[in-house]
């Protein structure tokens, strides 16, 4: 059960880390970022980022940048975040695959 601020935290951080990605998203060419959600711990230490990428051919790749750069946007969104959090949570990002598995089970019921 999430409580009332756990669930603000995750709307901001979705929010500021979509503002990033536009950005960030330009160094990848023409790749297109999405956060599609935020998962926060209990204790607003660590945020769990589920990022979708278009088009997915790129996702892993893309992943790997974004892992290696996770230092770098913590240190962004800390600036943006810095009124409003004590303590910016550690970043966890993942893939969020869901569209490529529903063109998948669309393509299976459509045989």
């Amino acid at each position: 059960m999430q409580t009332t601020r756990q669930q603000k935290i995750e709307r901001l951080i979705q929010k500021d880390m979509s503002d990033i990605f536009l950005r960030y998203a330009r160094q990848l060419g023409g790749t297109l970022l999405s956060v599609s959600e935020v998962r926060i711990s209990p204790d607003l230490s660590i945020a769990h980022i589920y990022v979708s990428v278009f088009p997915s051919n790129k996702s892993g790749e893309v992943m790997e940048k974004i892992e290696s750069d996770t230092h770098k946007l913590r240190g962004e969104l800390g600036n943006i975040e810095r009124h409003q959090l004590r303590i910016i949570p550690e970043l966890h990002f993942h893939l969020d695959d869901t569209l490529d598995r529903m063109e998948h089970i669309e393509e299976l019921l459509k045989q």
